[in-house]
């Protein structure tokens, strides 16, 4: 064993990476609107092909409640055999960004847009999980599902079907919600392995008349891209797809790594190949026409908590979830729907930054801003353009927080009247300078300096010269600008 010094600490940390991981991967599969069997496949890439490959060595890689939206809304939009065009795109461009070392400049990302991509997946993720546990179908557009909740409630308390469904659903988030107030011996089982157990044990006991999952087999439900689905690929919707899978995923895998960094004291993370590895994963799922990946940070979590050193643990994960798969596949038709939907349920409030934004709210509203824009955009449009908008107010907020210009003006009573600008002059703040400026008498002569800017930008440089000779015509001498 001197070969292998943490092999115990290892396996002993996979298999409760396994256990976490196994009902989250066909709960994901499931609210994305695929075969059970694909969240399974896209674990078992992230275990054996990422987890082999250098990056961040403690963080686990799979299908994620982040995508689900995404994925839903691709695979209604294009079909399911083109997600393993999209995916497999996906791959390759966050392979392509790796060998370009683009991996590092993820972290120059606005927190405030990833954390309100996130709340925004987490919101519509629990309003379309909702509809599951009230077992009615769900409105198709993010508002629409917001909207309709209170009838759907509603109308799920008159049936004697929906209301065991809610009682499954709401019974599994509760388990989950309590799990970690049970004593430790208790907790050595993952909640939401837990949660769903109890859940298969309530079905068969009361005998329940609830939805379980559809399984189609391991093999059957790997439908690889045929050649016609890459003719999609010109069109400008499926770009589209494929430019918002790449960019969530890899900020997501990224900003995971940086926050398993934290809690671990082993080898830090390198950004570029954690990005190759990822997009070598995203490959092969796509290849196998699976569900796209990223790094999970519920799973690499509970990796780092169960005392994991090495990346054996992540891939020893991978393999257990393939025995699982290849011998005990029958068994995921005991899965209630209902429970699945309660473990994303409490997925997507865990994606809501509730102490972020209040501590945010304290210091810094102009962020707070940015984060319910991001959220709210993502809700009521999509997820492409709900992150645009986010990051398109962040630059306006970084530039609007760059542009502090002070002008001073300084007026002796007799002779010219002295204005000084400093700091950085641009069109953001070209209204107030020009209202002080304006406000200056028009029967004295006025001498602007602009040797304390740092940065004049040409709409205040063109503004000022305009400025200039209009006050000029007036019966007083012409303005005069010095500069550095």
């Amino acid at each position: 064993m001197t070969k292998y010094p943490h092999f115990k600490q290892d396996f002993t940390a996979s298999l409760v990476v396994f256990l976490v991981a196994l009902p989250l991967c066909v709960g994901v599969a499931v609210a994305s609107g695929v075969p059970a069997e694909l969240g399974l496949v896209t674990g078992i890439v992230g275990g054996i092909v990422t987890g082999l490959m250098r990056g961040s060595s403690l963080q686990v890689s799979g299908p994620a409640a982040g995508l689900t939206v995404l994925v839903y809304e691709a695979v209604r939009e294009f079909g399911l055999p083109a997600l393993g065009v999209v995916v497999l795109a996906t791959g390759l461009l966050q392979i392509g960004m790796g060998a370009l070392k683009v991996g590092r400049y993820f972290r120059a990302i606005s927190v405030s847009v990833v954390e309100g991509m996130l709340a925004g997946i987490g919101l519509v993720l629990i309003a379309g999980q909702l509809y599951s546990i009230f077992a009615t179908e769900a409105p198709e557009s993010g508002i629409g599902k917001v909207v309709g909740l209170p009838g759907a409630f509603v109308d799920a308390l008159g049936s004697t079907t929906s209301l065991a469904s809610l009682a499954l659903g709401a019974g599994t988030v509760a388990v989950l919600v309590l799990w970690k107030h049970l004593p430790r011996r208790v907790r050595v089982v993952p909640g939401p392995l837990a949660a769903v157990g109890l859940a298969v044990l309530a079905v068969l006991v009361l005998d329940l008349r609830v939805a379980t999952v559809e399984v189609s087999g391991l093999v059957e439900s790997v439908q690889p891209p045929s050649l016609d689905t890459f003719t999609d690929l010109a069109g400008l919707s499926l770009a589209g797809t494929i430019v918002a899978f790449t960019l969530i995923a890899s900020a997501e895998s990224l900003f995971s790594a940086a926050a398993v960094d934290r809690m671990h004291d082993g080898p830090r993370t390198s950004y570029d190949k954690e990005l190759l590895a990822q997009g070598a994963g995203n490959t092969v799922c796509g290849l196998l026409g699976a569900l796209p990946m990223t790094a999970v940070i519920v799973r690499s979590a509970a990796n780092v908590q169960a005392g994991a050193r090495t990346k054996a643990s992540r891939v020893l994960h991978g393999v257990w979830l393939l025995l699982f798969a290849a011998l005990l596949p029958a068994a995921l038709a005991h899965i209630p729907v209902p429970a699945l939907a309660g473990v994303l349920v409490h997925a997507g409030a865990k994606l809501i930054p509730v102490r972020t934004v209040v501590g945010l709210w304290r210091d810094q509203r102009g962020e707070v801003l940015i984060l319910a824009a991001t959220a709210v955009s993502i809700v009521s449009v999509s997820m492409f353009e709900g992150v645009l908008v986010g990051v398109a107010l962040s630059v306006v907020k970084t530039a609007w927080d760059a542009s502090q210009v002070k002008l001073e003006v300084v007026d002796k009573g007799a002779g010219p009247v002295q204005a000084h600008l400093s700091g950085n002059a641009t069109f953001l703040r070209l209204p107030k300078i020009l209202d002080s400026l304006e406000a200056l008498p028009d029967d004295r002569p006025v001498e602007v300096d602009l040797s304390g800017l740092h940065h004049l930008d040409h709409a205040c440089r063109t503004a000022l010269e305009s400025w200039a000779q209009r006050h000029s015509s007036a019966e007083t001498e012409p303005v005069r600008v010095t500069s550095a």
